[in-house]
């Protein structure tokens, strides 16, 4: 499904989210977990799936001080351990889990916007 067609004003723009979870941002597919925000965009991030997920692979993020950090969870959503959460939560920064395509969405709107948003996609390879 296309997601952006127009230029924004942002370096990373997702295209699209195919039925594994797999999110393309620009002209790339990306088959591994990965962050992003408007300038910057980080692979090889640690975590496969929500359980993977600890509130130290948070750090990353948060070194881009972002005001909300949008969680895409793969193609089904789940919420990750209550310390993760809080982990972003007691900084003041929202944290938002959903479906990768709604991450990617959702992330085009705000950043569009010029928010500080950082969106993490989780991306299991072996799924």
């Amino acid at each position: 499904m296309p997601l952006a067609q127009e230029q924004p004003d942002f370096r990373y723009v997702p295209r699209g989210v195919d039925a594994e979870g797999r999110v393309t941002m620009n002209d790339t597919r990306f088959e591994a977990s990965f962050f992003v925000s408007g300038d910057q965009l980080i692979q090889g991030w640690r975590p496969k799936t929500v359980a993977d997920l600890l509130p130290a692979d948070l750090d990353a993020l948060f070194a881009l001080q972002p005001t909300v950090i949008l969680l895409g969870t793969g193609t089904r959503h789940a919420f990750p351990a209550p310390a993760v959460m809080a982990a972003a939560l007691t900084r003041g920064i929202g944290f938002e889990p959903m479906v990768n395509s709604a991450a990617a969405r959702t992330f085009a709107v705000l950043a569009g916007e010029g928010r500080k948003v950082v969106a993490a996609f989780l991306i299991d390879p072996g799924a």
